[in-house]
């Protein structure tokens, strides 16, 4: 049994949550119409700098890392629920939880740009806030490619590009220094799981998938025709995983009582990661990788 932080003593950081926005039924709203700066230039290259009355709302958890990673938190008047990495954006007022996106409260606050995520806000609140002349920043992440790249994308709209330029290096060549280095013709099957009650597991298009094809590693449940299949402890115990990974902060202890009276049938080790990472799109994920992947690959 290998618990990740013991091993290597990295500091645990925070929670994901899936921001969704609100989807708006009732009358339209009355405001005073807020004072919106033209869509920054994508390809401005520049010593110039945002207004010091520039304000950000940012609607997911990892965009909020993100305006912190370039240093743009003096601009940050707004965050989603789970914005509480770092510790200072807990501070800020919360305009996004698990039910949407609270547009009254964004609109009274006037912000120059709103960072939303296209395949957690709702599309439709994202288009209302367009709507009404405010300037937002969509981004989409499918890969783990594109979390440099739409970084970058909004460095160049918010002249932080000589912040951004040596953190997305960073990120860029140990993703491929990773991917080198646990290549492997014959990947290591794993069980992903988040909790037991119901025992549910990752299938091929899954996110946690793709962190475990960095690491040589594929879900146990390469064939589910869903994501995120609900399985069976009889089937995990009929497909013979090399390694348990369990993305939970539950300790290593806890998690094992699962399978304690499993273990005459099930050898693989369990592990455990920090879910506040593996399911955010920030920059602290190939930290995390770097356990996952030596891990893995110790005790498969």
């Amino acid at each position: 049994m290998v618990n990740l932080y013991e091993t290597m003593n990295v500091k645990t950081p925070y929670l994901l949550s899936i921001v969704t926005a609100l989807n708006l039924w009732c009358s339209p709203l009355v405001y005073a119409q807020p004072s919106v700066h033209q869509p920054l230039s994508t390809n401005s290259v520049s010593k110039a700098t945002l207004a010091d009355d520039f304000k950000i709302v940012s609607l997911a958890p990892h965009l909020t890392e993100w305006v912190y990673s370039l240093g743009l938190e003096k601009h940050l008047v707004a965050v989603s629920d789970y914005s509480d990495y770092p510790q200072e954006a807990t501070l800020l007022p919360s305009v996004a939880d698990y039910q949407g996106a609270d547009i009254a409260a964004i609109l009274a606050l006037q912000p120059d740009l709103v960072l939303a995520w296209n395949g957690g806000n709702k599309p439709q609140d994202i288009q209302k806030l367009r709507s009404f002349g405010v300037n937002v920043f969509s981004s989409k992440i499918t890969t783990l490619e594109d979390i440099p790249s739409e970084l970058m994308r909004l460095a160049a709209m918010t002249y932080t590009e000589a912040t951004a330029k040596p953190l997305i290096e960073r990120y860029s060549n140990s993703l491929k220094h990773l991917r080198a280095e646990y290549y492997n013709d014959t990947p290591v099957s794993v069980f992903y799981y988040s909790w037991t009650s119901p025992l549910m597991s990752v299938g091929k298009n899954a996110w946690a998938n793709r962190l475990l094809n960095v690491c040589g590693a594929q879900t146990l449940f390469i064939d589910s025709p869903v994501d995120y299949p609900q399985v069976s402890l009889k089937d995990v115990l009929v497909r013979q995983p090399s390694v348990l990974v369990a993305a939970s902060k539950t300790s290593l202890e806890e998690l094992e009582v699962y399978w304690e009276t499993h273990r005459g049938h099930l050898k693989a080790p369990l592990l455990v990661v920090n879910p506040d990472v593996t399911s955010r799109f920030s920059l602290r994920l190939i930290n995390e990788l770097k356990l996952l992947c030596k891990g893995i690959n110790e005790n498969a």
